[in-house]
């Protein structure tokens, strides 16, 4: 099954329930985001990745290079685990990690969140690394951030969902969901940067990526 409708059912069902006092605030912030966003200050196709290092979920340093030395890298930007959007992205991504693997390519997730949160997410049946970029260090190198307005912040917490506690500081920042392959050399060779963070890459679309990119090595 294609990855958008089980976003756009997401977003439908979130819509019939919820009151307007809770949608519409949510649906300026994407309307908002989306007119101001400019995707030419993101990273772009051919451009060097930035080197990283960054923890995952046990807390344990993981770096760019080290991942770049067993061949290409596809990441995937996640908002966090109390997103559902990003949650049904992630499990997606999931289902395909053995098509990944056998075409050598290492995917990883990386989010705001403090490593104790991302084991949350990584207990939660994933089996690929789940990074945590404090700070939204990382993000920002790469132009992907949203700074979600302050009147969404006790729409989160009417729903339990704490930004603070997760993130480790009340910016509240996260990255773009975006998504980009880079190949063994660090050269990003496909971007997915939507500013509508209901929608992400499919992963078939990846797929086609990776494949093109064995093609023309």
């Amino acid at each position: 099954m294609a990855l958008a409708p089980e976003l756009t059912a997401v977003f439908d069902k979130f819509h019939q329930i919820a009151p307007e006092t809770v949608t519409g605030p949510i649906d300026k912030s994407i309307t908002d985001f989306k007119a101001t966003f400019d995707p030419s200050k993101a990273i772009q196709v051919g451009d060097k990745l930035p080197a990283f290092s960054l923890s995952n979920a046990l807390g344990e340093t993981v770096t760019s290079s080290s991942l770049l030395s067993k061949g290409p890298l596809l990441i995937t930007f996640y908002r966090g685990e109390w997103c559902p959007y990003c949650n049904i992205a992630l499990h997606a991504m999931q289902k395909h990690l053995d098509d990944f693997t056998a075409k050598g390519v290492t995917l990883v997730a990386v989010s705001p969140q403090v490593p104790d949160q991302s084991l949350s997410t990584v207990e939660n049946e994933l089996k690929f690394p789940v990074l945590s970029d404090f700070g939204n260090k990382f993000a920002k190198e790469l132009g992907i951030l949203f700074k979600m307005p302050d009147e969404l912040n006790p729409i989160l917490k009417q729903f339990g969902t704490d930004i603070a506690k997760h993130n480790g500081d009340n910016s509240l920042v996260v990255p773009v969901p975006a998504t980009l392959l880079v190949d063994r050399e660090g050269v990003v060779r496909n971007t997915y940067i939507n500013p509508d963070y209901t929608k992400r890459v499919e992963p078939s679309l990846a797929l086609e990526w990776i494949d093109a990119l064995g093609d023309s090595s």
